[in-house]
């Protein structure tokens, strides 16, 4: 996966290890310069081989199938980047090329396609070069041919011109790689949505088949009695050992009671195998019960274990928000956590929007040491149990919602702020305080207005820039609150 979260380091709490993301490379410039210009091509091999490997150390696959000179080697190399099922294609622009040595790249993959134009250095020394040394550095004439081409054919596509060493150009090409990443997670992904609707909750719903129609990737539908049946098979000693780790992981407050604890962490063992079984990437959950029968005391019991299973880089939360689920999955994958939230209240005399949720939170972007908490009541909800109680980091946040439109297209809806200190509610809740900047009933209108549902993601770092590429690649279209 690209991007990184800083993370307790705590036995049984290791992250997942997702598919890496796949880039094919293919670099390329005219086979008729070679015969006239010997030192030339060696020159621009040499280019390409800079650029595989700062590519590589962006912690992705590389699938680099050479330099392509004309159109029958490009072909070549769109038949292996085809097979190879890459999830970026990047073409490196060396010099001049023609585009018919990168249109059938495009066409027969199927992957987003990148192309980079990095000449050597920031300019040419006018004095010595000759016109052999000036085609080294003409990669960024092709790249108007490229794209008339790519938009004549039907293809899209985007671009980074820079030099080699230009630290800029490579933060784009990594905003790509990123992006590219999380359309893999996606378009690859299991997601679980267990148990049912929390009632009345019209926003929330999610048409699974869409999902699949329009980021690709697998809805699990899951039962509230293949987490109780999966419970009752987990040992006491497992159990046990499930219950040391919250001890390392939280403090606990004193009204946590100890049977509730064990019994959150049998569920959470039982979580971990419902994932396991399915092979599940998120899990979004929600179960209403009745009277403290069992399935009631599973569904109130799954906070402890959705938050470990958040903090190892399979996002779960609450309320059967399938969407949210997603969205956090689209932020962790960014390296950003991604925790479940949703609004609070407006404090209008410190110049923030309070926001949290109860239930699951990611661990890993925690401020401090998070809380469990023993609650007698889990409001609007039947049963009750332990929840986690903590504020996000201090600092640059990003919040993510995906909505979706009347004709049910999704769409990405973000916004930038800072969590600032300052007085928390001791609820059993997670709760943050976002400063955006500018006043707070303002940025709660129009972040309504965008038509996101009640719950979002709320992650660290601003990632605007990067949930641009996402969406591009995704083909979705993003709304940005400033």
């Amino acid at each position: 996966m690209t991007g990184t979260l800083d993370q307790p380091a705590v036995a049984g709490l290791d992250r997942v290890t997702p598919r890496r993301t796949r880039v094919g490379l293919v670099a390329g410039g005219l086979g008729a310069y070679w015969p006239q210009f010997p030192d030339l091509l060696p020159r621009l091999r040499r280019s390409a081989e800079v650029v595989a490997r700062r590519l590589g150390a962006l912690d992705c696959e590389v699938v680099d199938v050479g330099f392509v000179s004309d159109e029958r080697e490009g072909a070549a190399a769109a038949e292996r980047l085809r097979v190879a099922d890459c999830d970026l294609i990047v073409g490196f622009l060396t010099t001049y090329m023609t585009a018919t040595m990168l249109v059938p790249v495009a066409q027969r993959t199927g992957a987003p396609v990148l192309l980079v134009n990095l000449q050597p250095t920031e300019a040419m020394d006018h004095a010595t070069f000759d016109t052999g040394a000036w085609l080294a550095y003409c990669g960024a004439c092709p790249l108007p041919e490229m794209a008339n081409a790519f938009r004549r054919v039907g293809v899209e596509f985007r671009s980074v011109s820079g030099h080699l060493a230009d630290e800029r150009a490579w933060t784009r090409i990594e905003r790509w790689v990123k992006a590219a990443g999380v359309r893999a997670a996606l378009r690859h992904g299991r997601h679980g949505l267990l148990g049912h609707l929390y009632p009345g909750m019209m926003d929330v719903a999610t048409d699974p088949t869409l999902v699949t129609a329009q980021l690709g990737g697998h809805v699990e539908v899951l039962e509230i009695d293949d987490v109780r049946v999966r419970a009752e098979a987990v040992t006491d000693a497992e159990t046990t050992a499930r219950v040391e780790l919250a001890r390392e992981v939280f403090t606990l407050a004193d009204s946590v009671a100890a049977d509730d604890l064990r019994w959150a962490a049998r569920v959470s063992v039982a979580l971990d195998r419902l994932v396991e079984d399915f092979a599940l990437d998120s899990l979004a959950y929600y179960h209403r019960g009745l009277d403290g029968e069992t399935h009631e005391r599973v569904g109130a019991g799954l906070i402890l274990g959705s938050s470990l299973l958040t903090a190892r880089g399979i996002p779960a939360c609450g309320e059967y928000e399938l969407r949210t689920s997603l969205a956090m999955l689209v932020m962790d994958r960014l390296g950003a956590g991604g925790s479940f939230t949703e609004l609070q209240a407006l404090n209008f005399r410190d110049g923030v929007v309070e926001m949290g949720h109860d239930g699951p939170a990611h661990l890993a972007i925690s401020s401090g040491k998070p809380l469990l908490r023993g609650l007698d009541v889990l409001h609007g909800k039947r049963g009750w149990g332990v929840s986690v109680e903590f504020d996000v980091a201090h600092g640059p946040v990003t919040l993510l919602g995906l909505g979706q439109l009347r004709d049910g297209t999704f769409t990405l809806v973000a916004s930038e702020g800072e969590v600032v200190g300052g007085p928390l509610l001791r609820i059993g809740n997670t709760t943050s305080r976002v400063d955006f900047g500018r006043d707070p009933a303002e940025w709660t209108d129009e972040w309504s207005a965008t038509g996101v549902a009640h719950h979002w993601a709320l992650g660290t770092g601003h990632r605007v820039a990067e949930l641009a590429a996402v969406a591009d690649l995704l083909g979705l279209d993003l709304a940005v609150v400033r």
